[in-house]
């Protein structure tokens, strides 16, 4: 039997729960690269990616031949309970990529909030102290503690409290608000010298870009600083990589762009081209400070993902994936900037590399964000054929999250779709 959009819309009004919002109203039948066919044979640009997950673009060779070969071996066996030789493979492969030359190790986890979660854990097993500091306007999960961290309000913190102790937030550099890199530190000094003493903080967390915060850079000069001042209190320094990670912004992980060496680094999303995986990658000494049995769980480093994971990263290798996304950050850039000189509605370009976003504004004020026609445009970028997501504190934010493979053609018609659909949301 064919459902059409609709028919599966009523099924999930009636068998699943409000509170897991679905952005567009339709369901995928299959997809493919930078593409996407719903329930009715339609076809969508997919600027979206399973939120951040597809650099690779859907169902990417590579990725589906590893999984099938490794579905003929173990599927599934828990890490804890046997050995298996992609979870080591990995962790060696991400240990090199994120550390350099310095010993690092890798505990494989399954979704970005739990890789946060544990990266806390160690950090304040390492401490021996409980304090987390984050940032406003931070992501870092839906979990309890990944609900804490997060800098937004709405929709994620609810009515669902009391919220995890020992964590405080501090302003993120935001230069289109007027918020500089020292502005954030100085804030940080004072949260030192008023909440909690830097002796009694075990990490501080962060996103090189804020992904749903609204793809907000910190800055080479802020994370440079940041790095200093973690030093000088013996603080572990995590870096948030699951949204920027894996050629999001240019480079492999959004750190590199400041030259600096985080403690922890959690990686997740495009780690393996749509399968669930994250992990936390970090410096050994302080990996090692969890007892054994400390950290695990079952479905952690599933050898299905791990497979995927290995593919990816070849894929990068081989097909020079991060020099495709530089180039297709250089053309959505232009575009985007292109639109912001026509349209006062957009107040401003943000992001780094292939990582891009428009903000919406009323009368060009920064202080007026426009959800609403963030969402107009959304809805009739969709009608044309382009999906795209909204973020931001105020979700008047459009982000595009295209795979790093994009053809030039087929990102020049999202550009041609996104620009059409502004000047329709405008004239209303």
């Amino acid at each position: 039997m064919t459902h059409t959009n609709q028919a599966w819309i009523d099924a999930r009004t009636q068998h699943v729960p409000r509170g897991v919002v679905t952005a567009h109203p339709i369901f995928a039948e299959r997809a493919q690269g930078s593409l996407l066919w719903d329930a009715e044979g339609r076809r969508y640009i997919d600027f979206v990616g399973g939120i951040g997950v597809q650099n690779v673009g859907h169902n990417h060779p590579r990725v589906v031949a590893a999984v099938q070969s490794q579905l003929t071996r173990v599927s599934h066996a828990a890490f804890q309970v046997v050995g298996y030789d992609h979870y080591v493979t990995l962790a060696e492969k991400l240990n090199t990529l994120v550390g350099g030359g310095e010993p690092f190790q890798t505990l494989l986890a399954t979704t970005g909030a739990e890789a946060v979660e544990n990266a806390i854990k160690i950090a304040r097993a390492y401490r021996n102290v409980p304090g987390v500091i984050a940032f406003r306007g931070g992501f870092h999960g839906r979990t309890l503690l990944g609900s804490t961290l997060t800098g937004m309000s709405t929709p994620y913190k609810q009515n669902f409290g009391p919220l995890a102790g020992d964590i405080y937030h501090t302003p993120y550099p935001d230069d289109y608000l007027g918020v500089s890199g020292d502005d954030a530190l100085q804030a940080l000094e004072e949260l030192f010298a008023t909440q909690i003493a830097p002796e009694r903080v075990a990490a501080i967390l962060l996103e090189p870009v804020q992904g749903d915060g609204g793809f907000r850079p910190a800055g080479i000069a802020f994370l440079k600083k940041l790095r200093a001042l973690a030093d000088h209190h013996g603080i572990v320094l995590i870096l948030d990589e699951v949204q920027t990670g894996f050629g999001r912004t240019g480079k492999m992980f959004g750190f590199q762009h400041a030259g600096i060496q985080p403690d922890l680094v959690t990686v997740a999303k495009s780690l393996a081209g749509g399968l669930p995986l994250s992990g936390v990658v970090g410096k050994r000494h302080i990996m090692e400070a969890p007892t054994p049995g400390g950290l695990g769980g079952t479905y952690a480093g599933n050898p299905l993902a791990c497979a995927a994971a290995l593919a990816v990263l070849d894929v990068f290798e081989e097909e020079s994936l991060l020099e495709q996304g530089e180039r297709l950050g250089s053309l959505l850039r232009a575009g985007l900037d292109a639109l912001a000189a026509q349209f006062p509605v957009i107040g401003t370009v943000r992001g780094v590399g292939p990582m891009l976003a428009l903000e919406f504004v009323r009368n060009g004020d920064p202080r007026q964000p426009d959800a609403d026609m963030a969402q107009r445009v959304i809805d009739l970028c969709r009608a044309d054929g382009l999906l795209v997501i909204k973020c931001g504190v105020y979700r008047n934010t459009l982000r595009l999250l295209a795979p790093l493979n994009t053809p030039q053609d087929i990102a020049q018609e999202a550009l041609g779709i996104l620009g059409t659909a502004i000047a329709k949301a405008s004239s209303t």
